[in-house]
């Protein structure tokens, strides 16, 4: 938004403020997320897939709390929820599709196989493992890896240099398709 393009926020749950000028829509679940993405895709030009929802959800949901019965184990059946990138992915025809590989181990292989599968156009990687990346912190330690097969490895940078190298590559994938 700061750049001059009309964003729309799809979010779930979150104690953070819908920055200036972007347009929010407030989701509930993961099938709500879809729902708006799809929605919503065919009149954008970049998505940026910046967030996982849970690969699973509970069977079934308890109206009020589950008291302790006996000292027995609690059963809880997972369903598989959407992959939403990947739905994304399989309907893309214009859209610059990028995702994000947050991993442990693997992390080249695991990034890769996600472009792939997922029909990306370029995924954000990084190892949630090493020290100034991941989620407790204000930097980051990246590698944008595209569909051609090419790694751009990007030294440790404070997150909001991140997200407009991101914004950047983005960008350039959309104006080289024009």
């Amino acid at each position: 938004a700061e750049r001059g393009a009309e964003v729309l926020l799809i979010s779930g749950p979150s104690a953070l403020a819908v920055p200036p000028n972007v347009k929010a829509v407030q989701v509930e679940s993961t099938n709500e997320m879809l729902e708006a993405c799809l929605a919503a895709y065919d009149g954008v030009d970049i998505v940026i897939k910046a967030a996982a929802v849970a690969d699973y959800r509970p069977r079934d949901v308890a109206d009020q709390k589950i008291k302790k019965k006996t000292d027995d184990a609690l059963t809880v059946v997972m369903d598989k929820n959407p992959d939403i990138l990947k739905t994304l992915g399989a309907k893309k025809t214009h859209q610059v599709l990028v995702g994000f590989a947050a991993e442990t181990q693997n992390l080249l292989a695991n990034a890769r196989e996600k472009v792939v599968k997922k029909n990306l156009d370029m995924i954000v990687a990084n190892d949630v493992t090493a020290a100034g990346a991941g989620f407790n912190s204000d930097t980051n330690i990246v590698k944008f890896l595209y569909a051609n097969g090419d790694v751009c490895e990007l030294e440790q940078m404070p997150k909001v240099d991140v997200a407009n190298r991101i914004l950047d590559e983005a960008l350039r994938i959309r104006n080289e398709r024009a």
